[in-house]
Order: C-alpha cells, then sequence, then structure tokens
C-alpha cells in the first residue's frame, strides 16, 4: 500500500530473471475444476475482459486481481502490478506486453500503462529493469 497525492493504492510486485510467469490459461485449464473455471470468470469479470485468451499467463492475471482485490478492501483509487525484472535481456516481456493489450492497454517502453476497470478503479501496469549488479553474488 502506498499513499499517493491523489490518494491510497495498492500494488503487488512481481520479481523476475529468467523463469517464466508459470502456465498459461490454456495449460492451467487442460482438467478445469468447478473452482477453476469459477477463479477465471471472477478474475475475467474484475479485469474487464471476456473470454480470457488461452495464451496469457495465470500469475499475471492472479497478480492484477489481488492488486484490485487489496485495493476495494482498501478503498483504494488505484491499483498497480509492475514487473521487476532482472533479466539482461527483458526475457518474458512479450508475454507482458500480450497481458496489457488483452485489457486494452498500449505497452509504451519506459513509462507505465494505466486502465480503467469495471469497478472504476485505475489500473497501473508496469515493467522496471533491475540494475544488472544486485544479480551478482
Amino acid at each position: 500500500m502506498v499513499r499517493h497525492s491523489n490518494g491510497l493504492a495498492t500494488y503487488t510486485i512481481e520479481g523476475k530473471v529468467d523463469e517464466p510467469f508459470g502456465p498459461t490459461v490454456g495449460e492451467w485449464l487442460v482438467e478445469p475444476s468447478p473452482g477453476k473455471t469459477e477463479r477465471l470468470a471472477y478474475i475475467s469479470g474484475l479485469l474487464g475482459i471476456g473470454e480470457v485468451p488461452p495464451d496469457l499467463h495465470y500469475q499475471l492475471l492472479h497478480r492484477t486481481a489481488a492488486a484490485l482485490i487489496e485495493a476495494h478492501r482498501f478503498d483504494a483509487k488505484l491499483a498497480g502490478v509492475i514487473v521487476h525484472s532482472f533479466s539482461p535481456v527483458n526475457r518474458w516481456r512479450d508475454a507482458f506486453e500480450r497481458f496489457v493489450e488483452v485489457l486494452g492497454g498500449r505497452p509504451e517502453p519506459g513509462g507505465p500503462v494505466t486502465i480503467e476497470v469495471p469497478s472504476g478503479k485505475t489500473l497501473m501496469l508496469g515493467w522496471a529493469s533491475g540494475a544488472q549488479e544486485f544479480r551478482q553474488k
């Protein structure tokens, strides 16, 4: 939670180096239980997307939903998701950009994307590249 000049905000941070964002929705739903189907419907409703494309990574959906749920819980006007990447080649950025596009955003290098979601909250999505010296032991 962060207090901005415009009010309260909730953020989730996803740290990455070279590992993927986990299974895609298509992989996650190979054997869909009623709970998974219900959870995906709830998340897609929060994000304002109809049918979730099977190539999106479930982890990005889940992290974003968590930020929005906390924003609702604390009456924050803004929810944000930041991927903090320490990959020297921005590995998996394409998956992040695909996610942003499905949500109706337009990925721009060097800055966050803001999107209005059905609840009226503003959702900020950003990619931050970490300094490589922090990867050294």
